[in-house]
């Protein structure tokens, strides 16, 4: 379980790029007929839900990335909570330029602040216990490291940031390995070095919570088991592992898994299927005629 700092500048510098060319094409025609000149503009982003904001730096980079005279300022920070009608950021320059960025900044916003705001809603319900919320690698590709600062962002704790960031043994890796007593011996006999990464076993039935004891694995992960089960496997563990649970969580039986007494629940959907916030950008005041 690590946790990680948001994507380096190098990294989002490239990805905002990326994502602004594929939205530019060959120009902002709209924007560039209507407005030959520059035109001295205002604007806010709003929330019109309730939402916890992140993202924040990711949107200001896309209007920087659009025009560096673009002053962009941020009225909330990051991991906030919003009501609808508050207001996240405020802009001022060159009005074709705030038009020209706005979808792509507002792509990123969105986004973060869905997984930050989702995640939230599974941290407050499983609030009073002692389990933390993970999330996994089910991440849109090239976003990874944004989507888990916003899982950050809303309450929750980065899982394996990529694969050299841990040993997990899941069930294709048995497929291969035959049993879990020698994939773990295997796994501890090639780490090396001085440190010693934990070794997690992901297990579906009780005797293999009985066969990654026996073999000492340090983290014990319960796939896809019914709350009775984990019950069952969490007393069985008691304080020879960790656990977590993972597989079929939803926000309306996470807190029942959580009082089973596991310490962590790792849930794919924060990233994979979290809703977009519902953030918009408004223009509040221009100069047509005025330079920016």
């Amino acid at each position: 379980m690590t946790a990680r700092i948001k994507l380096a500048p190098s990294s989002l510098h490239l990805l905002i790029a990326a994502a602004l060319a594929e939205d530019f094409g060959a120009g902002d025609t709209t924007t560039r007929r209507l407005f030959p000149r520059p035109v001295k503009a205002e604007a806010v982003i709003i929330a019109k839900q309730p939402a916890v904001i992140a993202g924040l730096h990711a949107a200001r980079a896309v209007f920087q990335a659009v025009d560096r005279s673009l002053r962009f300022r941020a009225t909330v920070r990051d991991g906030a909570r919003v009501e609808p009608g508050a207001i996240v950021a405020a802009l001022a320059g060159d009005g074709r330029s705030i038009l020209t960025g706005e979808r792509v900044a507002l792509n990123f916003l969105q986004h973060l602040s869905g997984v930050a705001t989702f995640t939230r809603r599974f941290v407050d319900a499983v609030k009073g216990t002692h389990a933390v919320i993970l999330d996994t690698r089910k991440t849109i590709p090239g976003l990874r490291r944004l989507e888990k600062y916003a899982v950050r962002m809303g309450g929750g704790r980065n899982h394996r940031m990529d694969l050299s960031d841990g040993i997990l043994i899941k069930d294709n890796h048995l497929a291969l390995a035959g049993t879990i007593q020698t994939a773990v011996l295997a796994a501890r006999r090639r780490i090396g070095g001085t440190g010693r990464l934990p070794v997690e076993v992901e297990v579906t039935t009780l005797e293999e919570v009985g066969e990654a004891l026996s073999a000492a694995a340090d983290i014990i992960l319960l796939d896809n088991m019914p709350v009775v089960q984990i019950k069952e496997a969490v007393r069985l563990i008691g304080r020879h592992a960790r656990t977590e649970v993972s597989g079929g969580v939803h926000l309306h039986n996470v807190r029942e898994i959580a009082a089973a007494g596991v310490d962590a629940i790792s849930i794919g959907a924060l990233t994979h299927s979290a809703p977009a916030a519902d953030l918009s950008l408004e223009i509040t005041a221009a100069s047509p005629g005025r330079p920016a």
